[in-house]
């Protein structure tokens, strides 16, 4: 693998997550009011058409970014929030019980399809963005926190981190400031993986009309509800999916480039 090989995955995934992205941040300020309907799957009504209730598809895409896109980096954000601090107490206590009363409660939550708990939960509640960003984002607690434990496990068991503790340094310092700093790689391959996932399960969601109204502005729900037209009108099911599907490829792009970038060799002043 060429050395350029970092440089060009970063170019190519800010450009793939640029999109997207600014489209959920922007969009809804540049959409403008809503016009008069047309009739359904008109390729010639405005510049990608109309959809299936005759509405402009340019004007829904501007407005359907956000409760897909920042509702799951928020979910993946809650997530690490909550999964860190509970995986550094797990692995770093010198209590075997403690250590079982935090994971293995997960264990549990673990053995129920993650899909299957937020439909259920967001069909019976009826969440909403806000609620359904907490449910994704507890969906995938289990999980990340048995990966942050995992690893911060294999580090506390360190000469480094014995020498801390008889050093009488705080609990805080040497989770946050060693264990957490060592793991950080670890952790930002698993954030690419785990964005994946609750782009997956908030599009997902919002696909089968849970948690999201079924004629909302919202990229997952325009390729469901626009898919009896797709050979209609195919624009109203092929950009909101290659959008949800540039944001999943881009933002992996991104972290696999960060992994692969050469760590810089220390210079001889830092050696001892």
């Amino acid at each position: 693998m060429t050395r350029h090989a970092p440089a060009a995955r970063y170019a190519l995934g800010a450009a793939l997550v640029a999109v997207p992205l600014l489209l959920a941040v922007l969009g809804p300020l540049a959409a403008g009011p809503a016009g008069p309907r047309t009739v359904s799957f008109d390729p010639a009504a405005g510049p990608l058409g109309s959809d299936f209730a005759g509405r402009d598809v340019l004007r829904q895409i501007l407005l359907g970014g956000r409760s897909v896109v920042l509702v799951a980096l928020a979910a993946t954000t809650l997530a690490y929030l909550v999964a860190v601090p509970l995986g550094l107490a797990a692995a770093l206590t010198r209590r075997a019980w403690v250590e079982e009363v935090l994971m293995r409660p997960l264990d549990v939550l673990l053995a129920v399809p993650t899909l299957l708990l937020v439909l259920l939960v967001a069909a019976t509640l009826a969440p909403g963005p806000v609620g359904l960003t907490a449910l994704v984002g507890a969906a995938a607690v289990p999980d990340a926190a048995r990966v942050v434990h995992a690893t911060a496990a294999e580090i506390a068991a360190r000469p480094a981190v014995e020498a801390l503790r008889m050093q009488g340094e705080s609990w805080a310092r040497t989770a946050l400031g060693h264990v957490a700093r060592s793991m950080r790689r670890t952790l930002a391959a698993d954030a690419g993986i785990r964005l994946t996932g609750a782009l997956y399960l908030v599009a997902t969601a919002a696909f089968l009309g849970a948690g999201v109204a079924p004629d909302a502005a919202d990229w997952a729900v325009m390729v469901d509800r626009n898919r009896t037209g797709l050979f209609l009108q195919p624009w109203a099911v092929v950009v909101p999916a290659l959008l949800v599907a540039a944001l999943s490829m881009g933002t992996n792009l991104l972290f696999d480039a960060a992994l692969r970038a050469p760590v810089p060799a220390p210079s001889k002043g830092d050696r001892p």
